[in-house]
């Protein structure tokens, strides 16, 4: 809920307060809410429909909500989408990332994509479809969770048991009755990951899906980012393309990871 505005707030804090509750209108917009209507956004922060409403047309005017003519609903505009991609194209992982990405797309025929963790989530930076694994929608942008992915389990595998810990905190999800649910398993998880270095995912996010995941590494040697190919598991078939595809993931984390300026022999001490 937020607050209102008292009567004799200063012109500065009014200012503040006005720029926050128009970001807040924004945060409303979602994946399964991804157009609302005035009366919705009203009932959602608890402020006067005048105020809702002299909002909405700022953003509107400004470019940051459009408003469908027909059905009088309001949906995130263009100028968000151009935000997003000046924020994307100043991300030194996507920029090192996003052509392999793209080449294994194109060669496997599966989905690819490139995530970074945030807290205690994973954020897709880019995603591409191959002919096997198409969606109607992009995952670039989106949320998902550590412990239930292969990405997740990739972006974990540069941190200590105690830093596991601290970031997953006591809660995990289950998301279908393969996932893992308990810190200990996934503790031994992600230390098959650093043995064999990639993780695996199966139906453990999603029932018919499938996932292989490498780690990214900076210069510093720090995990930064993970690398995926996904797709059903028909077109997967992990059980006779694993070795494979693991092999090509490996093989592409490990370039973009020397593009960060990671070189593993000076890590070994060689």
């Amino acid at each position: 809920m937020v607050r209102s505005t008292g009567a004799n707030a200063s012109p500065a804090v009014s200012g503040t307060q006005s720029v926050e509750r128009a970001l807040s209108l924004l945060s409303f917009f979602t994946d399964e809410q991804p157009e609302r209507r005035i009366a919705e956004l009203v009932e959602l922060t608890g402020l006067g429909q005048s105020t809702v409403s002299r909002l909405v047309a700022t953003l509107e005017s400004l470019g940051y909500l459009v408003r469908d003519e027909r059905s009088g609903l309001h949906r995130i505009g263009p100028k968000v989408v151009s935000l997003a991609g000046i924020a994307l194209n100043q991300s030194p992982v996507h920029r090192a990332a996003r052509q392999p990405a793209q080449n294994l797309a194109h060669e496997l025929g599966l989905g690819a994509n490139v995530a970074e963790r945030h807290d205690d989530q994973m954020f897709y930076l880019c995603h591409f479809e191959g002919p096997l694994a198409p969606r109607a929608f992009t995952l670039t942008g989106r949320l998902a969770p550590l412990h239930s992915t292969a990405m997740g389990k990739a972006l974990l595998c540069g941190l200590t048991d105690d830093q596991v810990r601290k970031t997953l905190g006591r809660a995990y999800p289950a998301y279908t009755p393969h996932t893992i649910t308990a810190l200990d398993p996934l503790l031994e998880a992600l230390q098959e990951v650093r043995t064999r270095g990639y993780a695996t995912e199966i139906e453990e996010l999603a029932f018919g899906r499938a996932c292989l995941a490498a780690p990214i590494r900076d210069r510093s040697g720090d995990v930064v980012a993970a690398l995926s190919v996904s797709g059903s598991l028909s077109a997967m078939d992990l059980p006779n393309r694993q070795d494979s595809l693991a092999a090509k993931v490996v093989e592409q984390a490990d370039q973009i990871s020397t593009s960060l300026g990671f070189m593993a022999h000076a890590r070994l001490g060689l």
